[in-house]
């Protein structure tokens, strides 16, 4: 059975959505750090951000799986506590590791909120649930307008069953076996036709942007009535051409042009 199918607002479909929120190491503004969303709020921008999964289940806002990237210290995420992240400052700036509550009180519904759970299984097969279920929590009683997406479709699936009224998407890609090594290349097709869009109660995806116009997946959704996002654009004429596509972009590195 079909899903139920959550439109996703409006506004995320008008307001350019900052990759991370408005980051800029050079002015001390690390990715999806509280210091980037304020900017990204002072801008007028829709803001995308990452969760990932404490060890003691909280969900917390920072993209990759382990923390050497983006902080001094080295290991996993979940192999921390919620206390113990965000008492690990972000290289570059001021700010530390925010839990997802933290950030949703900081945003407080002043502008849109795109969410991304990162794959908890590491190789896009079935999670536990957890970080969708935190997810799912945390956003209990938020006033304003905010969807979930991710490019494993099992989290999506999770978050069907925990808030079936919260509009939910797919993050989706070209696939190709070279950048997602070593994902074998009967996944890479599998997630490649984007199947599981329906089954999901998926309202949009966020595509590739490179890959926009070669994928008859795409287009044939959008027929259908998704909406079409993407990623990552990272100059205006860059955005140009995917518009000619997709109904808004995910930016970074450059001002977005806000509508009139």
């Amino acid at each position: 059975m079909t899903a139920p199918r959550p439109a996703l607002p409006g506004a995320f479909l008008r307001l350019p959505i900052a990759h991370r929120a408005l980051h800029d190491r050079a002015a001390g503004r690390i990715e999806n750090s509280p210091a980037a969303i304020r900017a990204a709020i002072a801008h007028g921008y829709a803001i995308e951000i990452d969760l990932q999964l404490s060890k003691d289940g909280v969900a917390m806002v920072f993209h990759d799986d382990q923390l050497d990237r983006l902080t001094a210290e080295q290991g996993f995420v979940r192999s921390r506590t919620a206390a113990e992240l965000g008492q690990i400052a972000l290289t570059g700036g001021t700010d530390t590791i925010p839990s997802f509550a933290e950030v949703l009180d900081l945003v407080a519904g002043r502008v849109p909120l795109l969410v991304e759970i990162k794959d908890q299984s590491l190789m896009m097969g079935p999670t536990d649930g957890r970080l969708e279920a935190a997810t799912a929590e945390a956003l209990k009683g938020y006033k304003g307008d905010v969807a979930v997406m991710s490019f494993n479709p099992a989290a999506i699936h999770h978050m069907a069953r925990l808030a079936p009224d919260l509009p939910r998407g797919l993050t989706t890609a070209a696939y190709d076996a070279e950048s997602w090594a070593p994902m074998p290349e009967d996944m890479c097709a599998h997630f490649r036709a984007i199947p599981d869009y329906d089954a999901t109660g998926s309202s949009f995806i966020s595509h590739e942007a490179a890959d926009l116009p070669h994928r008859p997946r795409v287009a044939e959704l959008k027929a259908k009535g998704a909406a079409i996002l993407c990623w990552t654009i990272r100059s205006a004429q860059e955005e140009a051409a995917a518009r000619a596509i997709a109904a808004n972009v995910t930016f970074e590195g450059y001002l977005s042009a806000l509508p009139a």
